[in-house]
């Protein structure tokens, strides 16, 4: 049967407008209809566009005001819901950072080269994956809901409210997806005040849920990594299920095909990514160690012209602005140094590359690549000599890279899109 499936995305970057187009990509592939509506435009006219540079510019100019921020209005606290504790023993230390007879020797050789335990998706069973008879029938309210979880909602989802229950009317959809946090605290208060009619998902595209991601009222959350839908579950008392993050399949396609010709021999191409606003601590510099190190370092600048201009006059470094050909760049490369454990990280694994984390963007960024780190699907770097030792063990073949690799595929499970379709 035909579903019609409202995705709510925001641009805000470019990571929440690519699962969003990704997911209706699949919902049309399976015979259903997809809408896709940025949710700032939900808000009060010129609030969106206000919120869009007042972030970018604090992550980048500003980073202490925005990781305070984070910290009082969003960040999680350290309960159980995504506490690193037994989990993180397939994390992956280096540097000052690491510490205790797992960051050191053999001990850690063999930790790395076992990995963390095969993920899961989480649901009702947290032992099996949900079935869609029983996401179907657990999409209305009522048992199952947990009514001690508490919202903590922004302002501004009730200014929204009212544009997205006009938009709803005229879609008409069987069920709505939020693939950004906002969203997911509109839907969730209009689920739980019962103005919208139809069931409620989330697609939670970090590694650390944030307490802007959980509200009670919606039905169903789908979420990245296994850790990830244990804190969203613990969170809101709802419906979760790890299918894996969602990436186009040509992603896929670099890690199943044969090894492609580098670019240049004699030095292999290490990814830099600093996301689609540019934003990273001195790139350059860490591109220009590369090099010395005997590396072929291309740099993901985003539209970040300066930081491409910059980055292009260190000798023997590759800078690139905004780019459509990711696959293509990942099938000759062999890493990916990442500070978001953002879209392109998730990318970065579904194409067979090892992940190392360096100098993470402040709030959520510093915090998704803990928990990244701590499911074992990447190696953190503390500080300069940590990131080249990570790239002298990951990047050519070997028990490493292909445990890393390894463990990286096997997070992607099943496909959100036939979950969500299951929901209507």
């Amino acid at each position: 049967m035909t579903r019609r499936c409202l995705v709510l995305s925001a641009s805000m970057g470019a990571g929440h407008d690519a699962v969003a187009g990704e997911l209706a990509r699949r919902l049309r592939a399976h015979g259903h209809e997809a809408h896709v509506h940025d949710v700032l435009t939900l808000l009060p006219a010129g609030t969106g566009p206000a919120l869009r540079v007042f972030y970018r510019t604090a992550v980048r100019r500003l980073p202490a005001l925005y990781t305070a921020i984070y910290r009082v209005f969003l960040a999680s606290p350290p309960h159980g819901a995504q506490a690193l504790g037994p989990q993180a023993h397939g994390a992956q230390a280096l540097g000052p950072q690491a510490h205790g007879p797992q960051a050191h020797g053999p001990q850690a050789r063999d930790a790395q080269a076992l990995g963390p335990q095969e993920p899961r998706s989480e649901a009702l069973d947290p032992e099996a994956p949900p079935h869609p008879d029983a996401l179907r029938s657990g999409a209305q309210a009522g048992p199952g809901r947990a009514a001690a979880a508490r919202a903590d909602t922004s302002p501004l989802a009730a200014l929204a409210e009212g544009p997205l229950r006009a938009l709803a009317a005229r879609y008409r959809p069987d069920v709505v997806v939020s693939t950004f946090h906002l969203a997911a605290q509109i839907t969730g208060r209009m689920r739980e005040r019962g103005t919208l009619g139809v069931p409620s998902a989330v697609y939670v595209t970090d590694f650390a849920v944030h307490r802007g991601w959980l509200h009670p009222g919606n039905d169903l959350y789908l979420c990245v990594s296994p850790g990830a839908a244990a804190a969203a579950r613990a969170g809101t008392g709802r419906r979760t299920a790890a299918p894996g993050p969602v990436v186009p399949p040509a992603f896929h396609a670099v890690a199943d095909a044969p090894p492609a010709e580098p670019p240049d021999p004699r030095r292999p191409t290490v990814l830099l990514s600093a996301g689609a606003w540019g934003v990273g601590s001195d790139l350059p510099r860490t591109a220009r160690a590369l090099v010395r190190h005997g590396m072929r370092p291309v740099v993901l600048c985003g539209r970040d012209e300066g930081l491409r201009r910059r980055t292009a006059r260190v000798p023997g470094a590759v800078a690139l602005g905004w780019t459509h050909d990711l696959p293509a760049l990942m099938a000759s490369a062999r890493l990916l140094v990442d500070n978001a454990a953002g879209q392109t990280a998730v990318q970065a694994l579904a194409a067979g590359l090892p992940v190392v984390a360096y100098r993470p963007i402040p709030g959520h960024g510093a915090d998704g690549v803990r928990h990244m780190a701590a499911e074992g699907l990447s190696t953190t770097a503390a500080d300069l000599p940590s990131l080249l030792a990570a790239v002298s063990r990951l990047v050519p073949d070997g028990p490493a890279r292909g445990a890393a690799a390894a463990r990286g595929r096997a997070l992607f499970r099943d496909d959100a899109s036939v979950l969500l379709a299951a929901l209507a």
